[in-house]
Order: C-alpha cells, then sequence, then structure tokens
C-alpha cells in the first residue's frame, strides 16, 4: 500500500493519491508510482516529502526523480519520525472503523475493504485536514 497526501502550501485542497497491490513495493512500483503522480499533477509543481524505504532510495528512483527536477522537488523526513508524516495519520481511521472487527475473508476481501475505506477518506476534508493538523503543517 502506498499513500501521498497532496495539498496546496497553505494546507488547502488536500486530496490521497493511492496505490494498492499484492506485495511488497519495490523500486518499478515506485517508478510507475511517481510517473502517475506525473500525470496527475498535470505540468503543476510538486515537493515529496517521503521517508527512507529502500525503494524511494534505490538508484533508478533517485535518476528518475533527478530528471524531472522541473515540476518535481524532494525531501526525505529525518530517520523514525513517523509522525511528521500526514500520510501516517491516514491509516487510523481505516484501522479504526473500516478495518475494526470485520476480518477479511481472505485477499480479495481484504483489497476491497481497504480500496471503499481509501473512497471514502479521499472525499472527507475534515478527515485529510485532520492528517496535516496532527503531523504539524497546519495549525
Amino acid at each position: 500500500m502506498a499513500a501521498l497526501l497532496i495539498f496546496t502550501p497553505a494546507g488547502r485542497r488536500p486530496r490521497v493519491a493511492f496505490r494498492l497491490q499484492a506485495g511488497a513495493m519495490k523500486k518499478d512500483d515506485f517508478l510507475n508510482y511517481l510517473a502517475d503522480i506525473k500525470k496527475m499533477m498535470r505540468g503543476r509543481k510538486l515537493l515529496l516529502i517521503w521517508d527512507g524505504l529502500p525503494g524511494h532510495r534505490a538508484k533508478p528512483v533517485t535518476g528518475w526523480i533527478k530528471k524531472e527536477k522541473v515540476w518535481l522537488r524532494v525531501e526525505r523526513y529525518p530517520g523514525y519520525a513517523p509522525e511528521l508524516s500526514p500520510v501516517e495519520y491516514l491509516w487510523s481511521p481505516i484501522k479504526t472503523k473500516d478495518l475494526a472487527h470485520v476480518p477479511p475473508k481472505g485477499l480479495a476481501d481484504l483489497t476491497h475493504k481497504v480500496r471503499k475505506a481509501f473512497r471514502r477518506i479521499k472525499h472527507n476534508r475534515r478527515i485529510l485536514t485532520g492528517c496535516l493538523k496532527k503531523a504539524g503543517i497546519l495549525t
């Protein structure tokens, strides 16, 4: 699972770009995800702040990012600082509301429940703005 919380510099219009796949995300998966984000941004600039996951630091990924510096700038979170990432706060409403108390009946059912949860959350400005506040981006 990968998610990106996108918002204006003033914290307005928060939205979620979400990716779900079976297995761990590898460098090629991150390259595809970033290419999709580029399409979604439609020429707008993006400051991407992410953690030091090995797939984020892989040579093909960092090379692609260098070629895309016209629209994309990447900064890293400090190590072991999930409280600074607004995306980390997205997982709580999914776990406590959408996935709580109903064990999935297999991988397909779990996938359905997670996709449904993100459909609910991506339109909920209160939750998305709350994630920004908890991470200290908004006051």
